[in-house]
């Protein structure tokens, strides 16, 4: 028979992933791969400090039977932590801001963990920070064990002992360029002590996001003042313990746009699912391979899955409404599905025999300068404010005919998956489109909600 003991068996020893089409098309000569960290059982590379930082604290006795781990996490390391004591017996609570994905916390208490949550804007040092609410957490619970996994050696460890190894034995010893975000800094740094022991010209790049204070504190020496940004589990606002800035050779800047759509690409085009913190982590592997040659050979780390963030950045509705999503990607059945709170949840429109009174109070209502004319759920007219009360001036009679007598053309109809170009066009005649869905008419997109798209 071949098994494992345990799940425990399964972490590491991933394998890499050779980047095809998406490097051609960026015209790299060099050869990019991907370290499938999210192939690990918890699905990301967090999996292997966290067996790493309970067998480091069972060994020296801070970690005793029975014991509750208490760790304040951005999600994955809580998971890597939760899936090892599953195994060995222990309970955990974990303390998560609002910006963790709600599938990382449901994750979590999946694994039978107790989830804590913290205002993602609370400052460091502060009572409602998540790593000072974690820290007293764990003073308050009784044979409890805080990893604090900026600062624990277990960290690094792991990777110098394992994700290092793997990489210079699966290279054949050609990596010449090893990237990897910085959170911790426990994956960067202990690979990169492995790595340069064993070929000191091998370049560490470290990827982080716009609005994280590690590039500047590494070029500079000062702390800047964080900015926020939206990817999750890197960047930090203040220098941690593990993040060695002195082995790192250069550290590249990446904003949320740029990491989010990369991480969508390398999902639609080479088939692998992660997470935004690869988006990054391949953004700067990009930027490094366009200056080198076919000799070099890239290797990128892919953080975790996909499936943490399925109701985040890979949704089109999330990437919306944070004015990220690129323009080819936004059709017209998206616009309709995902209107600003102060539109109608529902699409309004009347009847050819109601009556013109009662169809400029449903439009007063609603506050709708114009409205569809539906009948059998097809279009056969449009009611516009402007000529409605022009004909009433003439004749005020018309309030009790009906709206058929009154009525001025369709309004243009596209498909629910008509492009934002498309739209754009039909816009620039007419004031509104209504959307067909299966030949009934669903919703309608006006100019004023076109323009709420391209504020940024």
């Amino acid at each position: 028979m071949k098994f494992y003991s345990d799940i425990l068996g399964l972490v590491g020893n991933t394998p890499l992933v050779k980047i095809n089409r998406l490097a051609n098309q960026h015209g790299i000569k060099a050869q990019i791969f991907a370290k499938m960290e999210n192939l690990n059982p918890g699905f990301s590379v967090k999996d292997r400090i966290g067996i790493s930082m309970i067998e480091a604290a069972e060994k020296d006795g801070s970690l005793k039977p029975g014991g509750t781990i208490v760790e304040a996490t951005s999600g994955n390391t809580g998971i890597g932590l939760a899936i090892a004591a599953a195994v060995k017996g222990y309970k955990c609570v974990f303390v998560l801001t609002e910006k963790a994905s709600m599938e990382k916390s449901r994750y979590l208490k999946s694994l039978g963990s107790d989830v804590v949550i913290c205002p993602a804007a609370a400052k460091p040092g502060t009572p409602d920070h998540y790593v000072e609410m974690a820290k007293r957490i764990a003073q308050e619970t009784p044979n409890s064990f805080y990893p604090d996994q900026y600062n624990h050696p277990a960290n690094p460890l792991a990777h110098y002992r394992t994700t290092g190894p793997e990489l210079w034995r699966d290279t054949d010893g050609r990596i010449t360029h090893f990237v990897s975000s910085i959170g911790t800094g426990g994956t960067i740094s202990g690979t990169s002590r492995y790595l340069k022991e064993q070929n000191p010209k091998i370049k560490i790049i470290g990827a982080d996001p716009y609005g994280s204070i590690f590039k500047t504190y590494k070029e500079s020496g000062c702390v800047p003042e964080a900015t926020p940004y939206l990817v999750e589990g890197i960047g930090q606002n203040l220098p941690v313990g593990n993040a060695d800035m002195k082995i790192i050779d250069e550290i590249i800047n990446v904003t949320d746009r740029e990491s989010f759509e990369l991480a969508r690409q390398l999902s639609r085009v080479e088939g692998i699912f992660c997470g935004g913190s690869t988006g990054t982590n391949f953004a700067a592997a990009l930027k490094v391979a366009k200056e080198l040659d076919e000799d070099a050979l890239v290797v990128f780390i892919v953080c975790d899955t996909g499936e943490h963030y399925l109701t985040k950045f890979h949704s089109d509705e999330w990437m919306k409404e944070k004015l990220l999503l690129e323009p080819q990607r936004i059709t017209a059945g998206l616009i309709t599905g995902t209107k600003t709170a102060s539109a109608p949840p529902e699409l309004i429109f009347v009847a050819p025999d109601e009556i013109v009174s009662n169809a400029l109070a449903r439009m007063s209502e609603h506050s709708v300068t114009q409205i569809p004319v539906l009948e059998d759920h097809k279009s056969i007219g449009s009611l516009r404010e402007s000529g409605v009360l022009t004909r009433l001036l003439e004749k005020r009679d018309l309030l009790d005919a009906k709206v058929s007598e009154i009525m001025d053309e369709s309004f243009p109809v596209l498909d629910v998956d008509a492009s934002f170009n498309d739209i754009k066009k039909k816009l620039q005649k007419s004031p509104a489109v209504l959307i067909e869905d299966f030949k009934r008419i669903t919703g309608i997109i006006t100019r004023s909600d076109v323009l709420d798209l391209q504020k940024n």
